[in-house]
């Protein structure tokens, strides 16, 4: 650069040209999810993709983020602990400067949620497990405006990621001591786990699961306690 050049003239908030291989390359995502299983495939995907990504694990996290800066991406889980994520949905979709892109992400079953999340304002639905590079990156690309695309596109290969195993442990951990919490609703627990069955690939916990939500509370915590504990067990094996 010219030393006489002047700092007016410089573009300091330009943000890099994404390429056929980074698409993502200068934009942020935000994941407003409360699995760390779950969050690590992300993790892995928007950074394979050139994005840079932000955490939040409930709603009044993901609040916090928003106040100091606005996300290009917004991935957000519909369960968390502390209420739905459909209305953060709402908000963002309604606010003076939503995201390019605002995707929902559940583990219960994708007919059950996908509609209220596409009403809410979420532009799609992306379900768990999330784990192909090629569709999570289809996924935010369909909506985003052209002039955010690579100049040309690479075909994506049937890449799939898989999270650290550990943080299927810090999940299970996660959830055997919120049970104890008598804040914690039984049926956010059941649908944190159906979530954690899901990306894990895990139909004997989702099987077992189904249908504990609608059974009293002093039914479901001890069932739940057997079953987080013998995935504690076997995943510690694992690890």
């Amino acid at each position: 650069m010219d030393r006489s050049e002047s700092m007016d003239d410089l573009d300091l908030t330009a943000r890099p040209a994404p390429t056929p291989q980074r698409p993502f390359l200068g934009m942020t995502l935000l994941l407003i999810e409360d699995s760390r299983f779950a969050s690590e495939a992300v993790r892995l995907m928007a950074l394979r993709s050139g994005a840079r990504i932000r955490r939040a694990d409930c709603l009044a996290s993901a609040r916090r983020h928003l106040g100091t800066y606005r996300p290009d991406v917004a991935i957000v889980d519909l369960g968390l602990p502390d209420g739905s994520g459909l209305s953060l949905i709402e908000d963002l979709a309604a606010g003076s400067h939503p995201p390019a892109v605002i995707l929902a992400t559940s583990g219960q079953a994708r007919e059950s949620v996908e509609g209220d999340a596409l009403i809410c304002g979420a532009n799609g639905f992306l379900p768990k497990p999330i784990e192909s590079l090629a569709a999570f990156q289809q996924a935010i690309m369909r909506h985003l405006p052209r002039d955010r695309w690579p100049r040309s596109l690479r075909v994506v290969g049937a890449e799939t990621i898989e999270p650290d195993p550990l943080a299927l442990s810090e999940d299970l951990a996660y959830a055997d001591r919120i049970l104890a919490d008598p804040q914690v609703t039984p049926a956010y627990i059941v649908n944190f786990l159906q979530g954690l069955a899901r990306t894990g690939h895990d139909s004997k916990l989702l099987a077992e699961t189904s249908g504990l939500a609608t059974r009293p509370a002093p039914e479901i915590r001890p069932r739940l306690q057997a079953l987080i504990a013998e995935r504690l067990d076997t995943t510690r094996r694992v690890i």
